[in-house]
């Protein structure tokens, strides 16, 4: 079988869409790689390959052999915050200003107040500062379109380049004709509009880096919480501070009030109150003692800790949620697919445009007997527009800004969207199904009463239960043993043990065969209903006595609701969505926390397998969202067009659903629904306004209705625009509870 890897690379120099089209392509050529998935925005890609036939290196050769640069990113610690490519884009943007805007300001004062004089100074300065603008300003593009020609490919700084140079060239064909007495006075000349273009573009992608910055912001707060360093205890039980990358596993660690836990780890000693609202979004401090889990960059609230290091490096919580919300960023759901198909012939076909533009006006010019130099100037004027606008970088830019913002929201509460499909699938579900141990209740459930039968003691029925379920997972189990132990009763070693998956269990003690169970285990063995059983959750017991099973009595248990699931199940009904609840408990039992949290259908008794089947059946009448805990719900989950996962940071790796829960709150549930309409919504408004500004623009340049220092500016506010209206999202209100 082949071992394949996912490896995130680091890609400079995109710019555009088309861009996007060229690093997928190249690397998808390499044998072995499976899928590549390029993000514009966070100017990520992602790559899965088989590591026996690809490497690393290869798929960064492809990426330079494409004309771009590209490295293996660092660790989730070591990711740096985009500052390069913004002060970069700064410097020209104001170099270009600089050239610009004095002179366009003294020629239009010059022209309003002294109207028809000729000021040939003016055009000589024009034309050295625009040959410093190209020089200097323009060479970052010049050179990317170069290496694009090279290839045999174009991008978005290819229609930029040929814009700068059609206004510059044919301006200096004009002025100098004159200057050498070829012609008269030229009529138009485009020296400051390839200088203010090239400085606009500039300035729209110094604005487009630090609103990338911007949005991704929530991602790099995230990798900012783990400390740069620990306190390690030595044998002697002195602390010795070290960098955090030097922390190995099984190390104990010393985490002083107001200090961030440094990785994952179980407390050895002390209590404290930890805050985990950046990893969990639950707001209040969670008590945390000994033998309790702690994750890595939480914050120790008012305690000494001691800690045992057991997930470290890209193992840790935070690391692995660093990186699955990096996975969902840099996915692509049908719409964005389609966008990048067109993007990708984008550039071509603006350039078919120009040349179409420029032979049409030289016909009009031609039949209409125009003049040479009026001729030339509309070609170049309509040609350089069309060039400059049809920029397709607003196409690029609009899902991947959005997708950015939206999983960055939701990572800072405590929701990680797995990628783009769940985050789409989120805003059309339906129905919400909800399991009800974990989920509703608190899923820690405690031992309510012994019910004794045929003359034994309460004693005597728990330590036959907590015998027979000390080896199960299951939460009534983990009550029955607790209680056992707390009550210091001695349990007795199983001879055999096995877990019926949904029923209970069946174990044989001192020679005997003992059934700890619903009441569906006792039927199958034989056994039938008892009708005056207890309503709620309960476990039967009932042992073999001379070739048949015998009832000795029972078990009820009470797992409350958790405190703020009824407020969370309002929500989703105020979200027009019906929510079911699906329990393997019975069905008193299931109904009696239904009618405490107001959920809407109620059905019990359902095993594992018989959920997925419910699901199905559900799916029938619209788009079904199961809500449980990744593990004893995992087939369900998988069924549903929807897996909500909820479960701790410590175990996210283990989880099945598009979308996981790091908190243990329903809450999530919602905000999670919201927050894919909102996401959703954003990334429509965004294509939309990408393509009606190119459908709208090209045919406007065309008929020559605008100049190209227009279009410069059209084209940097487009870009603008779009990320400007992802930056949106993080004013949206996706938490009534805020």
């Amino acid at each position: 079988m082949p071992q394949e890897v996912e490896t995130i690379f680091d890609v400079k120099g995109m710019n555009c869409a088309s861009c996007v089209a060229h690093v997928e392509k190249a690397v998808r050529a390499i044998p072995g790689v499976s899928d590549v998935r390029v993000n514009l925005a966070s100017e990520r890609a992602i790559v899965r390959l088989d590591s026996d036939r690809a490497t690393s290196q290869a798929v960064i050769a492809a990426i330079d052999q494409a004309g771009y640069s590209g490295t293996v990113a660092g660790s989730g610690h070591e990711h740096a915050h985009p500052h390069d490519s913004a002060d970069l884009w700064f410097r020209r943007a104001v170099a270009g200003v600089v050239l610009w805007l004095p002179m366009e300001l003294t020629h239009w004062i010059m022209h309003i107040r002294m109207p028809g004089m000729d000021h040939a100074w003016m055009d000589w300065s024009a034309f050295v500062t625009s040959t410093i603008a190209i020089i200097y300003v323009g060479r970052g593009f010049y050179a990317s379109a170069w290496h694009a020609l090279k290839r045999g490919t174009s991008n978005m700084d290819t229609l930029i380049a040929l814009g700068a140079t059609v206004a510059w060239g044919y301006s200096l064909i004009i002025f100098f004709g004159h200057v050498a007495g070829l012609w008269g006075p030229p009529k138009a000349i485009y020296f400051m509009e390839a200088n203010g273009l090239l400085a606009l573009i500039s300035l729209g992608h110094w604005l487009e880096a630090r609103a990338r910055r911007m949005a991704g912001d929530a991602i790099h707060q995230l990798m900012q919480l783990a400390p740069s360093v620990a306190l390690r205890i030595d044998e002697s039980g002195t602390p010795h501070e070290i960098p955090l990358s030097e922390v190995e596993k099984s190390d104990r660690l010393l985490v002083l009030p107001g200090q961030r836990v440094p990785v994952d780890g179980v407390v050895e000693a002390g209590q404290s109150a930890v805050d985990e609202s950046m990893m969990t979004g639950e707001p209040i401090p969670q008590t945390r003692t000994v033998g309790d889990s702690v994750v890595g960059g939480t914050l120790n609230v008012d305690g000494r800790l001691t800690i045992r290091a057991t997930r470290i490096g890209s193992e840790s919580a935070l690391a692995q949620i660093v990186k699955l919300v990096e996975s969902a960023q840099s996915s692509k759901p049908p719409v964005q697919q389609l966008a990048d198909r067109i993007a990708s012939i984008f550039v071509p076909v603006v350039l078919c445009i120009a040349l179409l533009t420029a032979a049409g006006w030289w016909a009009w010019g031609a039949s209409h007997s125009w003049e040479l130099a009026r001729t030339g100037a509309a070609i170049a004027n309509a040609a350089c527009s069309v060039l400059i606008i049809a920029c397709p970088c607003a196409l690029g830019l609009a899902l991947p800004a959005a997708l950015m913002v939206g999983t960055g929201m939701g990572a800072k509460r405590g929701i990680l969207i797995r990628d783009a499909d769940a985050l789409q699938m989120a805003e059309r579900i339906e129905f919400v199904v909800l399991d009800k141990t974990g989920t509703v209740t608190a899923g820690k459930p405690t031992v309510e009463k012994i019910i004794p039968e045929n003359g034994l003691s309460e004693g005597n029925i728990l330590q036959l239960a907590a015998s027979a379920e000390q080896f199960s997972a299951h939460p009534l189990a983990k009550a029955v043993v607790a209680r056992a132990r707390a009550d210091g009763i001695k349990l007795l070693e199983p001879e055999s043990f096995n877990s019926e998956a949904g029923l209970g269990v069946v174990a044989r003690i001192n020679g005997t065969t003992v059934l700890a169970g619903s009441e569906a285990l006792l039927a199958i063995n034989g056994m039938t209903s008892s009708n005056d059983s207890p309503n709620g959750t309960i476990v039967h017991i009932a042992q073999q006595m001379n070739g048949a099973y015998q009832r000795l009595g029972a078990i009820t248990f009470s797992d409350p609701a958790k405190s703020d699931s009824a407020q969370a199940i309002a929500q989703l009904h105020r979200m027009n969505l019906q929510t079911v609840l699906l329990s393997g408990d019975t069905q008193a039992a299931a109904e009696a926390v239904a009618t405490a949290v107001g959920i809407d259908a109620v059905h019990g008794g359902v095993k594992p397998d018989g959920k997925a089947a419910f699901i199905r059946s559900l799916q029938e009448q619209g788009r079904v969202a199961m809500v449980g805990d990744g593990i004893n719900d995992a087939p369900a989950l998988a069924v549903a067009d929807l897996g909500i996962a909820i479960g701790s940071g410590s175990d996210v790796a283990r989880e099945t659903g598009g979308i996981v829960l790091v908190g243990s709150s329903l809450h999530g549930v919602a905000v999670a629904i919201a927050l894919s309409r909102a996401t959703m919504r954003t990334i429509r408004q965004n294509l939309f306004l990408a393509f009606f500004y190119n459908v709208a623009a090209i045919p406007l340049a065309a008929l020559g209705l605008l100049n190209p220092l227009i279009a410069a500016a059209a084209m940097a506010l487009s870009d603008v625009a779009v990320i400007g209206n992802a930056l949106r999202l993080r004013r949206a209100r996706i938490d009534p509870r805020k």
